[in-house]
């Protein structure tokens, strides 16, 4: 619980800072390997969904990195896991890929998915496809704007899975 407790004031410090720096965003050069920070955050979310029996499966090949700051990986990769660990009924995955202009990864879930009529509208600050459940808004919000930060995009679709896939591409580095 503490790690977790200290997990969650790490991102809330960072998110201060981030709101409280002036001039140009200083995106960092320096590559952060993904498999770590997909390790660590599929353990905690295992720990926070632990009521619900749902296999999260990483298929990032070994060694796989960007350039980022290692903040806004967490925050970009953790809301897409959380979503769809929080929906999905038995079955997340998430999987990166490279081409010669861009890194793409993906997030599946076999949950009941996301109206196609919703999906630009819950990218959106503020909007929830299902005001039931319980939620705030801003997850994938903040995928969206970290992403077109980095000039990449998100782009939610239909999983092969049956529930949502949400695409983030990066340009290559």
């Amino acid at each position: 619980l503490q790690a977790q407790v200290d997990r969650m004031q790490s991102v809330i410090d960072y998110q201060l800072k981030r709101a409280a720096a002036t001039g140009p965003r200083s995106l960092a050069a320096r590559p952060v390997a993904l498999q770590p920070v997909l390790t660590e955050l599929v353990a905690s979310l295992r720990k926070i969904h632990r009521d619900r029996d749902v296999a999260c499966d990483l298929q990032v090949p070994e060694g796989a990195s960007y350039p980022a700051e290692q903040g806004d990986l967490y925050e970009i990769l953790g809301n897409l896991l959380d979503n769809a660990c929080k929906w999905a009924r038995t079955k997340a995955t998430l999987s990166a890929a490279r081409d010669a202009d861009r890194v793409v990864l993906v997030v599946d879930d076999d949950g009941p998915g996301i109206a196609a009529s919703m999906r630009a509208a819950v990218l959106k600050r503020g909007v929830r496809a299902d005001e039931a459940a319980p939620g705030s808004g801003l997850g994938l919000s903040i995928v969206r704007d970290l992403a077109e930060a980095y000039d990449g995009s998100v782009t939610l679709d239909t999983s092969p899975l049956g529930g949502v896939r949400a695409s983030l591409a990066l340009p290559g580095a």
